[in-house]
Parts: C-alpha cells; sequence; structure tokens
C-alpha cells in the first residue's frame, strides 16, 4: 500500500493532511468496484489519528491564541496515551492470540500496528517540531519552562529546599542488582534510570527513581515565584541526586516513561457480582502488559536495549523524544490566567424559554412544547441540572429514572438523585461501570447512591449502556406524565462547557412510553420490544438507519432527489459504510460530518461523487450527533448518544430519539448548515484520504460555526432577557402607581 503526502503547505496556503498508508483513488474503478473490496474503506485507526494531526494543527496555526495552542499540543499528548492503552494495547492481544483475520481495509492486526507506529512517530515529529515554534512565542511573553543550568544561584537554593521539604519524603529509589529484580514500572509514570558508582569503586550500579508528579502536592512544573517562569519536577530531582544518593558518584541520570494496556477484558456472563468483577478488571490494569516505551532521544544504546529486554518489548515499541516526555502536562502552562493569550471567555447563556419563564421546567415544557438544548451554548446547570434538581423537590414527582455513563463532582447531578430519594421519591439510577477510565469513579457514584437508598443496576450482562437519557414521572392536573431528556452528551458539568452536544426536553407520550421500556429492560428482565417513536441499539437502530438510507436510494432512483446528512463523532461500522457507498452510486447527496475516525472515501468517480467528508476541529470537541433524512419532503431527523461504529451499534445499549417539532427542527438545521458552511475550523476530505483545512474566502466567513453557534445563542438569550426586563419594568411600575394611586386616597 502507498502511502500518501504528509502534512504540507499548499500554494494557497491550506494545510492538507493525510490518514496513513491508503490506494490511491484513480486506482479504483468506481462503477465496476465491489463494495467489498478493501480497498474501499480507511482504516480505523489512521483515521483516528488523523484526526490527532488536525487537532495538532491548531497548535501550529497562527490565528490560535497562545495559550490555546500549548493546550492543544497538551491535548494530542493525552491522545496519544489513551491510544496506546486502548486502540495498541487492543490490537498487541490480537496479535498475540495468533490473530490474522484483515479488517474492513484489508489489514491484519499486525499490519495495523506497524502502520500505526509509523504514523504516531511522524504527529511526534511534528509535536515537537511545534513545541519549538511555540516555545520562542511563550519566551517573547516571558512565559515558559527553564533549565536548571539557566537558573540564578538563589532561585536553584530555593527549588532545592522546596525539593527537600515537600518532594524528597515520597521519593524512593530502587536499587537494580542481584539482589533487587527489576522494579515494577507504573503506568504513564515519569522514571529516572541511574546509573552511578562507589567513589573508587569501577562497578557501575544502576537505580530507578520514579518522579512523584502528584496535583496539589508536587506538580510536574514547579514554578518560580509569581513569574510565569517553570521548571521541570525531573529537572529539579536531576540536579540535586546527591539528596537522593548521597556521597555516590552519579555517571549518568536518563529519562524513560511506559503505557500499559487498558484492555482487560473478564468474561461477564456467569458473574456474580459485576461491581467485584470490574474491581478486579482494574486491579489486573495496573499490571497488564507494556505496550510503548518512551525514552529520551539521549538514552545511551545499552541502557536502552536493557530497558527493551526487562520490559519484554521489542525495538519497534521504543519510541525516542526529543523534547518533553508526557506533554500532557502541558495544561499546567495552558491554564495560565492570561487573557490576551486565550480564546474570549466563553459564559453559557441560560436557554431563551427557560431563561424567559419563571414557571416549573414541567410546566415550561408540557405548555410550550419540547426544548432543543445546545451545550456548551446553553448551561447545563439552568437546564438539565434545573431538569433534576426540579424533579428531586417537586412534590408531584413521582420517579426519577437516570442512565449514569460519566458525570463529575462539581455537578449538582448526584445531589440531585440523593435529594429525591429522600424525599421519598422512587428513584432508579443504571450506572455504567464499564466506562473506559472512569471505572473508579463510577464504583464511588454507584455506592454514594446505595448508601442513600437509591436502586442501583449496571445494565444488561454483555452490553455497555452508553445511552443518556432521564424519565422523571410527575402526576399532572390530568394524570401521570411522563418527561424526558435524551441527549448526546454525559451528566458532566465540566464536560458540558468543553464538548458540542445536543438534548431533548419533552413530554411526547410516545417516547415517554419508549424510554420506560427501555428503563424496565435495563433494569428488569423485560425482553427488548419494537418502539413507537426511538430507535435503540443493539436491536432496531443499525437495520433502521439502514432502511432509511436505502429509501433514500430509491426515492432518489425514482426522480425524488435523496438527502442524507449525518453528524457523528465516527462512521467505522462496515454495513452503515457499504450503505453509504450504495447511496453514493445511486447519485444521493451524501454529507458526512464526522469528527474523527471515517471508513468511507467521498469523490471516487461513480462511486462516492456526491458524499462529502468534512470534520471540524475547534475550541470545543465536536460531540454530537445528529442524523437527518430528506424522505421525499416528510423529513427526519433523529439525536442520540451513538455513533455510527460496529461497538455502538451491536454492543452498547444507545439511543436516539426523533425530532418532530418546527422550531427544534428549525434550530437543528440552523446547526448543521452552520457547520456544512464553515470555511474556518472545517477540514474536508478528498478521495485518496487526505483532508484540506478550508480556507476563508472573506472577512465573513472567518467566523466558525462554533463561535457563530456562540453568538446566535446570546443574541437570542438577550432578546428575551430585553424583552423580560421591559416586563419586569412595566410591573414595577404598575405597582408604584397602584401605592400612588392608594396614598392620594
Amino acid at each position: 500500500m502507498s502511502a500518501v503526502i504528509p502534512v504540507t503547505k499548499t500554494k494557497t496556503s491550506a494545510v492538507s493532511i493525510d490518514c496513513g498508508p491508503v490506494i490511491p483513488a484513480n486506482e479504483i474503478d468506481g462503477p465496476a468496484v465491489e463494495l467489498d473490496d478493501p480497498h474501499l474503506y480507511l482504516n480505523r485507526e489512521l483515521t483516528w489519528l488523523g484526526f490527532n494531526r488536525r487537532v495538532l494543527n491548531e497548535a501550529a496555526d497562527p490565528r490560535t491564541p497562545l495559550l490555546e495552542r500549548v493546550k492543544f499540543l497538551a491535548i494530542v499528548s493525552g491522545n496519544l496515551d489513551e491510544f496506546f492503552m486502548k486502540r495498541i494495547g487492543g490490537l498487541k492481544q490480537l496479535t498475540a492470540t495468533g490473530h490474522t483475520e484483515p479488517s474492513t481495509d484489508g489489514r491484519t492486526p499486525a499490519q495495523q500496528i506497524a502502520d500505526c507506529r509509523e504514523l504516531v512517530r511522524r504527529i511526534q515529529f511534528e509535536r515537537e517540531a511545534i513545541l519549538s515554534a511555540v516555545d520562542e512565542e511563550l519566551e517573547r511573553n516571558d512565559i515558559g519552562i527553564m533549565q536548571w543550568r539557566e537558573l540564578a544561584s538563589k532561585q536553584r537554593e530555593e527549588l532545592r529546599e522546596r525539593f527537600i521539604r515537600n518532594i524528597f519524603p515520597l521519593v524512593t529509589p530502587l536499587a537494580m542488582d542481584p539482589g533487587h529484580p527489576f522494579p515494577f514500572i507504573s503506568n504513564l509514570a515519569l522514571n529516572l534510570l541511574v546509573t552511578m558508582r562507589f567513589p573508587g569503586d569501577d562497578e557501575i550500579r544502576m537505580a530507578r527513581v520514579k518522579v512523584p508528579v502528584m496535583p496539589g502536592v508536587s506538580p510536574r512544573l514547579l514554578r518560580l515565584g509569581d513569574s510565569f517562569r517553570f521548571v521541570t519536577l525531573e529537572d529539579v530531582m536531576i540536579n540535586n541526586l546527591d539528596l537522593i544518593f548521597p556521597g555516590m558518584k552519579i555517571e549518568s541520570c536518563e529519562l524513560f516513561r511506559v503505557t500499559r494496556n487498558a484492555i482487560i477484558e473478564v468474561d461477564t456472563t456467569d458473574a456474580d457480582d459485576l461491581l467485584e468483577l470490574v474491581m478486579t478488571e482494574l486491579e489486573e490494569r495496573d499490571f497488564s502488559p507494556i505496550v510503548r516505551l518512551q525514552v529520551a532521544s539521549t538514552m545511551d544504546a545499552a541502557h536502552r536495549g536493557m530497558l527493551t529486554a526487562e520490559l519484554g518489548l521489542e525495538e519497534e515499541d521504543v519510541f525516542e523524544v526529543d523534547r518533553m516526555l508526557a506533554m500532557h502536562d502541558l495544561f499546567e502552562i495552558a491554564s495560565l490566567d492570561i487573557g490576551e493569550l486565550k480564546d474570549p471567555p466563553h459564559h453559557p447563556v441560560d436557554h431563551p424559554r427557560l431563561a424567559q419563564d419563571s414557571r416549573s421546567i414541567f410546566h415550561v415544557i408540557r405548555d410550550g412544547g419540547p426544548i432543543l438544548l445546545q451545550h456548551p451554548y446553553h448551561a447545563f446547570n439552568t437546564s438539565v441540572e434545573r431538569f433534576l434538581r426540579s424533579a428531586s423537590e417537586d412534590p408531584k414527582v413521582l420517579a426519577i429514572k437516570m442512565t449514569l455513563y460519566r458525570t463529575s463532582a462539581e455537578g449538582n447531578v448526584i445531589d440531585s438523585l440523593i435529594t429525591a430519594a429522600r424525599n421519598d421519591k422512587e428513584v432508579a439510577v443504571l450506572v455504567e461501570l464499564k466506562a473506559r477510565f472512569d471505572e473508579e469513579a463510577n464504583i464511588r457514584w454507584a455506592r454514594r447512591l446505595e448508601e442513600a437508598g437509591i436502586h442501583v443496576t449496571y445494565g444488561v450482562i454483555g452490553l455497555k449502556t452508553h445511552t443518556k437519557t432521564i424519565l422523571v414521572v410527575r402526576k399532572d392536573f390530568d394524570g401521570l406524565r411522563r418527561y424526558v431528556h435524551v441527549g448526546t452528551g454525559n451528566y458532566h458539568a465540566g464536560t458540558a462547557r468543553l464538548y458540542s452536544d445536543v438534548g431533548m426536553l419533552t413530554c411526547d407520550d410516545d417516547i415517554g412510553a419508549d424510554i420506560t421500556e427501555m428503563f424496565n429492560y435495563l433494569t428488569g428482565f423485560s425482553p427488548p420490544r419494537r418502539y413507537r417513536k426511538i430507535l435503540a441499539a443493539p436491536y432496531s437502530l443499525k437495520a433502521a438507519l439502514i432502511d432509511k438510507i436505502d429509501r433514500e436510494i430509491e426515492l432518489q432512483k425514482a426522480g425524488t432527489p435523496g438527502l442524507i446528512q449525518l453528524k457523528t463523532n465516527a462512521i467505522e461500522d462496515p454495513d452503515i459504510a457499504r450503505a453509504l457507498y450504495r447511496a453514493g452510486r445511486a447519485g444521493v447527496r451524501v454529507d458526512l460530518l464526522v469528527r474523527d475516525s471515517c471508513r468511507v472515501r467521498p469523490g471516487i468517480p461513480g462511486l462516492s461523487e456526491s458524499i462529502k467528508v468534512i470534520s471540524t476541529v475547534g475550541r470545543f470537541l465536536e460531540h454530537s450527533r445528529i442524523y437527518y433524512f430528506r424522505n421525499a419532503g416528510e423529513e427526519e431527523y433523529y439525536i442520540g448518544s451513538a455513533d455510527m461504529m460496529k461497538r455502538n451499534l451491536d454492543f452498547r445499549v444507545e439511543v436516539v430519539a426523533p425530532v418532530e417539532n418546527a422550531q427544534l427542527r428549525e434550530d437543528l438545521r440552523l446547526f448543521l448548515n452552520a457547520q456544512l458552511a464553515d470555511r474556518r475550523s472545517a477540514w474536508e476530505m478528498s478521495a485518496d484520504g487526505v483532508y484540506t483545512q478550508r480556507e476563508p474566502r472573506s472577512e465573513e466567513e472567518n467566523l466558525g460555526a462554533q463561535q457563530a453557534l456562540i453568538i446566535i445563542a446570546e443574541q437570542r438569550y438577550a432578546a428575551v432577557a430585553s424583552r423580560e426586563q421591559k416586563k419586569v419594568r412595566k410591573k414595577l411600575f404598575k405597582q408604584f402607581r397602584k401605592r400612588l394611586n392608594n396614598k392620594q386616597k
């Protein structure tokens, strides 16, 4: 397989980024090609890495404020850590068991690992070059990481004293010799490999020292006074080794770091206690196999070979780093409070209807119709959290049911559920214990909820519950009514300010009945059934989506132009990809707004010329899922938690709900159109898998979709607030006139 071009600058200064090795489009005969041909499909892992190169470009883009550029460097580094833990770890497990079956794109697990390593090294090279450029900009603003040798003697003395007082008690040197076996190396921890001699002795001795990075206690970056200058913790330790190894002659000190596999799957089919099983899985993860070794590029070749052998790795698993190891810690610099070097502050506004109407939120939904929420443009605390808080306090609310995939300590979600239980409401919460990297937090939430008397379940054995839904049962004036929230994002106050998501509050009878039955399926033994309106995985969602794609194909063939628009994080499922190719071959217009992984290649003559693939990378992480089908004018809009990935459609509990209200459809249309028209933050894929960043053609087009949606939300809120202020002033004036008249009497 031939490799396409790397990051380049075209004559128009647009940036192009490839997704790794693919077959060039001109080698594919679109009309004649079989849809099972692996050359048609891009690789999931490589396209995800390609997405991270687009994120990395934000760190290189001079239009991005300086500290935001530092933030994007940190994001990419953290993403690559997770990629090795989850994706490379999983592929290595397959190769270890002799798995050679190729993926949809024709690669065996071993081939995927090799291609991913190559692309990761390219990303790493680009990242370090970008860091050098960013460092120069930081230096001009008196910000940056200084080397020990650059410090004044007084600064060195202060740091040494600080090390002795606050860090040295946490340091544990571990010798490596016949009496001390090679030590256990923690996942993602920074380590010093120290070689030394006793004075007058020629024998070289070796020890490992873990760099004790602990937020709030010993940060990775130690700040110099009130300045914006920092020194890394490892640099301080390296230059104070006499405290750790007194009397020893230090020969060398070198940095290294390991990444362990996070995919430790346990069989849950015969589990007596899923909670205990997940806790066991977490313990095993700490000792799981190592999948990557990162070393400083200056490390001695013999020392590097020793580490590689001791850790059970191959040379291909070793990645040299010229600059800073673990760049994720650059968040400490990105978080500096220097307004002129960051994006303008964004403060989510209240949804106009919720800001305008001070009645119970249930009355607002019941009397005014459903509400479409767009986060982070609409405030999470005055919408979703208000919905839960009102349900917990309203004496007419009888029951609350909710799924929790991820949540946060700073939000009010858990407190509202506990308040509801204390107010004698029936509360049932499904906590997904196997949400990757949130298992420990979810175990804590589950136990806290159980202690409050809440019914806590962990879902259906063999399936991960990913759907984001809340069901509130309320005794209204005309009987019981069900109020529902269906969203695309987690019930997490932190990510609600950083992710672009949509959600709907509704009291639609059919959706309420469907969500009731879904919860009965999750908490009991009720078998899945044919729902009235929602589409649910793993039983009906994929088939329904393919049926809707096929319907657009038939309409197109009959002379009615078809249109499919899908906004999702990923399109990986082979069946969905084939269906979209069938639509493209029939001439159906297909707009795919895909954040990261996308198997489908647009623009192949005779096959996908009517397909467009766009990826938006901006201030907020694109996270919403919106599915639109023109349906000969009887338009269909759906929102929900499901990506078009095999894992979501076949192995997860997912829900997407129809949006039928005319005003909400207009809002979704505006949202989709803004994304499709974006020329500031959007990247468009060509047939060879290369993404090219769109360029603004005018000053107005310098405004990206996310910034446009911020402005729209603020303007709508301001208009409502202005009307509300007028009402308040009018009411106060009437009260004043009444008091005045009473005095005159």
